[in-house]
């Protein structure tokens, strides 16, 4: 039982929030606007659908480090999220995907709930890798499922402008994967393509992609001319903020990943990104060239910084919860309603992390506590 003011799909409400056996029993009803009073704010846990890492550990390790990236991410309000895997040669992807699934029949108790891959490459344009290693090819749907077999992929990133991508993205959606669009050079002719070939978003807006030019729109102007989800990084770094309220005005359903990297909850310092080196300093982190390379991010911070860019907190938490959840066509998820998993952030009127709950559980020891 948790009393505050609890978000709820009606809007705020004051009063207990009940749970048996990880499901929500009871919700207040007594209308409220938090703003009144100091208690806490009860909402949605945080659904990240795009970690490699976090830390000090990154997924392309496998093993004890999936179960490192899984308790890191709690700490910060993370309830669920799917486990991130680069570009990479065949062998490494299926050893690691064999890895994810021996972790999913043996989840650690004390983290966020991985609720399987997106796959992000090696289905990419070797014309824009980013911080991608240099491993890209077509894709093909037998190998796709081969790989499907040793661990759930929820999601996966291409690149729609490759050879024979527009029929596998119709195969993929037709057996459930999400379909991102990502890591293209992809005009918007081709993007709009994808979409009606059954792609439903984009992998990190903005980033590794053909940008907007009012004469060639490129895969950006697509997703804004056409997208319901796409994913954004709101670590103020990746994206301007202009940016981001363009995106926000455009995209109705669009929402917040993290692109978390190992040296996420770390000190500044080196580490590894699959089988790239890289180093966090200046908030950041990014190659020896100085490309970006992934995020810091965590998200309770993106919720600060979306609700400092004027969200409100119940539309911040749309964006981390609800909208994230419906993406991956999981109701139970993301929303505080009676039968959904009691996953749940608890935060001071400043903004400020105070406990995580996952299907229930509090997240052992101190939590996360940052200035907002």
């Amino acid at each position: 039982m948790l009393h505050g003011n609890v978000l709820t799909p009606d809007g705020w409400r004051l009063g207990e929030l009940r749970w048996e056996e990880g499901r929500l029993t009871a919700l207040p009803e007594t209308p409220v606007t938090p703003e009144d009073n100091d208690l806490p704010r009860i909402l949605p846990g945080f659904l990240d659908l795009h970690v490699h890492g976090g830390g000090g550990a990154d997924v392309m390790e496998g093993g004890e480090a999936l179960a490192t990236v899984a308790r890191t991410h709690a700490r910060f309000g993370t309830t669920r999220l799917l486990a991130t895997t680069m570009t990479a040669p065949d062998a490494e992807i299926r050893r690691v995907l064999g890895a994810i699934g021996d972790y999913l029949r043996r989840p650690s108790p004390d983290g966020a709930g991985v609720l399987g891959v997106h796959l992000e490459g090696p289905y990419i344009n070797p014309g824009k890798l980013g911080a991608q290693p240099s491993h890209a090819r077509p894709g093909v749907l037998e190998e796709v499922e081969s790989l499907g077999r040793l661990a759930p992929i929820r999601l996966l990133t291409l690149a729609p402008e490759l050879a024979g991508h527009l029929p596998l993205i119709r195969a993929l959606s037709e057996r459930g994967i999400r379909v991102q669009l990502g890591h293209t050079l992809g005009s918007y002719e081709e993007g709009v393509a994808a979409l009606e070939h059954g792609a439903c978003g984009f992998t990190h807006l903005f980033n590794a992609m053909s940008g907007l030019h009012h004469r060639k729109p490129g895969m950006v102007g697509a997703a804004l001319a056409h997208a319901d989800y796409a994913e954004l990084i709101p670590d103020l770094l990746h994206v301007h903020p202009g940016a981001i309220r363009a995106a926000l005005r455009s995209i109705p359903r669009l929402y917040a990943v993290t692109d978390s990297t190992a040296a996420a909850g770390m000190p500044d310092g080196d580490y590894r990104l699959g089988e790239q080196a890289v180093t966090k300093c200046l908030g950041g982190v990014r190659l020896a060239d100085g490309t970006l390379a992934g995020s810091t991010l965590t998200m309770d911070q993106a919720l600060r910084n979306l609700v400092h860019l004027g969200l409100s907190l119940a539309e911040a938490s749309d964006r981390l919860s609800r909208f994230p959840a419906d993406f991956l066509g999981r109701p139970d998820l993301g929303r505080l309603v009676p039968g959904a998993a009691a996953d749940l952030v608890v935060m001071d009127p400043g903004l400020n992390l105070q406990a995580v709950h996952v299907a229930g559980r509090r997240i052992e020891g101190d939590p996360h506590v940052t200035d907002a």
